[in-house]
């Protein structure tokens, strides 16, 4: 009970070391698997596919909750929502 933002990820996919845009489209291909409103943890590097990914992500429908940097900074935890359907 109480006041607990934690999220429960449906699923997680690590993807620290893929480079861009392997890294969308993994993300991608999990996401089209998943239910409707189920929530994906992703992980990715910082840099160049924390500036990306989110992004596409977004363009293409989903809803990004939050990220979250881990490690110093190193990788970020990327929670994304699928869209509820047409």
């Amino acid at each position: 009970m109480g006041d607990s933002k934690s999220l429960v990820a449906d699923a997680q996919l690590d993807l620290r070391g893929t480079p861009c845009p392997i890294n969308f489209v993994r993300t991608k291909l999990q996401l089209k698997k998943m239910a409707a409103n189920t929530l994906l943890e992703v992980w990715l590097d910082a840099g160049e596919p924390m500036e990306q990914v989110p992004d596409s992500l977004v363009m293409e429908g989903y809803l990004v909750e939050q990220a979250i940097a881990q490690e110093d900074g190193e990788y970020y935890s990327l929670w994304v929502r699928c869209p509820a359907g047409e």
